[in-house]
């Protein structure tokens, strides 16, 4: 050590600076330590702090349990809402078709365009109907006495899913059905069928399992349109394996409701 020192100031005069050993190893643990001494201090200020004020807002309770609360009652509150406005909706739609009958009165262009329109009210689904028909009902499997699952199924094997609704429902369209109803609300053009969690939403309203479908039309070709779906087929063998519930029935004579909700409508078209 002391010759290769003797030997490097012999062929050149470095500065002071450049003979000033760095600090490194050991000599810089002490302050690293430090830093690091003063980080913790305050992350674990902080996390107090916090903790402190999430049990003061607490109050000894549940946040999580009352936010779960809190939404169970929300669900309730925004279904009357949409019952409310919807009644609203109707009475409004009432008015507005008693004004336009008033206004067309004594004007035979307008008498013939709205009897042109009714034509095709049966077929848009806004007139009842009533005939021969099946009926489809799909349930979610009850649990076991210990309120533990059947064996080998998960929590997703024993709920009827919005993919089983939608099988059924264009099952009974495929074999011939000329209206549907789910639920005893009737399906437009425009109806959507959407699942949230083991709850049925369609127009604004949910609905608790079983899920009742109702269809007029040709009985034998529905049934055998149910038969054939794979869909269908697998719900079937989904409940012979977990408990789902699954149910058809015919019927000679069945009135299926208007449609009396809201109609969305994105473009139409002109029936020729």
């Amino acid at each position: 050590m002391s010759e290769d020192f003797t030997d490097d100031t012999t062929k050149s005069s470095p500065t002071i600076e450049n003979r000033t050993p760095r600090k490194r190893g050991r000599s810089g643990a002490p302050q690293r330590h430090r830093r690091w001494s003063v980080v913790t201090v305050v992350v674990l200020f902080a996390a107090g702090a916090l903790i402190s004020a999430t049990a003061s807002e607490a109050g000894g309770t549940s946040l999580r349990a009352e936010q779960d609360v809190e939404l169970r009652e929300l669900v309730p509150e925004r279904n009357a809402d949409v019952r409310r406005l919807s009644d609203l909706a109707e009475r409004l739609r009432t008015e507005v078709d008693a004004l336009t009958d008033a206004l067309g009165v004594g004007d035979d262009d307008i008498v013939a365009e709205q009897e042109r329109a009714d034509e095709f009210l049966e077929a848009a689904g806004l007139t009842a109907v009533h005939g021969p028909g099946i009926q489809v009902s799909l349930d979610d499997a009850p649990r076991q006495a210990d309120g533990s699952l059947p064996r080998g199924a998960t929590v997703n094997d024993v709920v009827v899913h919005q993919q089983d609704v939608q099988a059924v429902v264009n099952a009974l369209w495929s074999g011939g059905a000329e209206a549907v109803a789910i639920m005893g609300v009737r399906l437009i053009s425009t109806s959507a069928v959407r699942c949230v969690g083991n709850t049925l939403l369609l127009h604004g309203q949910v609905y608790s399992p079983p899920f009742v479908i109702e269809a007029i039309g040709d009985t034998e070709g529905m049934a055998d349109a149910l038969e054939e779906a794979p869909g269908v087929r697998a719900f079937r063998a989904a409940a012979d394996d977990f408990g789902l519930g699954y149910a058809t029935e015919t019927f000679d004579d069945r009135e299926l409701p208007e449609y009396d909700g809201p109609l969305n409508l994105v473009d139409a078209e002109v029936p020729s």
